[in-house]
């Protein structure tokens, strides 16, 4: 377990890309405000603020928690930064900071320090995989309905201009790359789990969740011209049933139960979107069910809006709309297959299919409680 030069590099594209789509969810906003557009502009704020608010809540939590094993008392200075939206840039800086001196100056290698820099490692790709974690939960509690919000936009009105594109195409890389890292990190932080090597398989990977995701984003869009209050109902039904499925399996990722109760809504939230193995078991039946049900869903939305006429919906999408819902959903079941058929790094196990964090990691860390897939 080492972190690497390539590993902080990839590092600082993360927060480059952080900072970028920040910056771009608030020029939208801005925009939106300027020409009158006040729902879209006060939707895009709240969901701005609804994962950051969520996501500084876990930073805090996780400071606090690390501060209290490590024997030290809670930092007032820490709550202030959080309070004020900088938790992940707090980390970010403590993360880049120990992982430049451990990638590029810590250079001994006698014996003497053989330990010191296995533990330095460790430190700072825990610190790294903490980051993941959290742009995970803000991908999917802000990014998701972002480009849900803008899709809806786009197709509505029909207005080509660079913003609407922009917003587009850097929360598409937000989530491809937040998918993907968390992916990475999550393996290189459990030393009992076999790491994702080479280009081939995080490819594969990223385009299993992305087509998959997509296909939905756009089905929920279609949805929403069609009748907004049944699309609200079956979101939040959906979200009903990640929840419960989150209770029914028990999570244990938190220290407290407020935050392991917060922690079940946001695996409701993520389940609306994409499929993760909360608990780390053998997930092969509730996997298959739940993409079973994805595309009878997406076939029942397309299948509604060919009978159904609409006169708010320009019809000179629909036909591109929906060769690219059908399209990417199919590719994302064939690339979901490829993945875990050829490519899982678990895939010369005796295992059964995606039974990738089955057995309890004995090392304290959050991970293994975390998201697993």
């Amino acid at each position: 377990m080492k972190y690497t030069k390539l590993n902080f590099m990839m590092s600082v594209l993360g927060i480059v890309i952080y900072v970028i789509d920040l910056i771009v969810d608030t020029w939208v906003s801005v925009r939106f405000f300027h020409e009158g557009q006040y729902v879209f502009g006060i939707l895009t704020v709240s969901f701005m603020l609804f994962g950051t608010l969520v996501v500084q809540c876990f930073s805090y939590s996780w400071f606090k928690n690390d501060l209290k094993e490590s024997g030290q008392e809670s930092q007032h200075c820490f709550l202030l930064l959080h309070c004020l939206q900088g938790g992940v840039f707090t980390r970010y800086w403590f993360a880049l900071k120990k992982g430049y001196h451990v990638a590029f100056k810590n250079t001994s290698k006698t014996d003497n320090f053989v330990e010191e820099q296995i533990d330095l490692h460790k430190e700072v790709i825990d610190r790294v995989t903490d980051l993941s974690m959290l742009r995970l939960f803000e991908t999917y509690l802000e990014g998701c309905p972002q480009l849900a919000l803008q899709l809806y936009i786009l197709l509505e009105h029909g207005q080509e201009n660079f913003t609407q594109y922009a917003a587009i195409m850097v929360s598409c890389c937000a989530i491809s790359w937040s998918t993907v890292d968390y992916q990475v990190a999550l393996r290189k932080s459990l030393p009992d789990k076999n790491l994702l090597n080479g280009p081939c398989p995080k490819l594969v990977y990223l385009f299993y969740k992305l087509f998959t995701l997509l296909s939905w984003m756009l089905s929920v869009v279609l949805l929403l011209f069609l009748n907004v209050k049944i699309a609200l109902l079956l979101l939040l039904f959906l979200w009903f049933l990640g929840v419960l499925w989150a209770f029914k399996e028990q999570t244990e990722f938190c220290a407290s139960i407020s935050m392991e109760f917060i922690y079940r809504i946001v695996v409701g939230f993520i389940l609306v979107f994409t499929f993760f193995n909360i608990k780390g078991q053998n997930t092969k039946c509730p996997m298959s069910c739940y993409y079973i049900v994805r595309v009878l869903a997406t076939l029942g939305i397309l299948i509604v809006f060919w009978f159904y006429p609409l006169s708010i919906f320009n019809s000179d999408y629909f036909i591109p709309v929906s060769i690219t819902i059908a399209l990417t959903l199919l590719l994302g079941i064939i690339f979901l297959i490829v993945y875990y058929g050829t490519l899982h790094p678990n895939r010369s196990e005796e295992t059964k299919l995606d039974e990738v964090d089955g057995k309890p990691v004995q090392r304290d860390c959050r991970m293994k409680y975390f998201l697993m897939e």
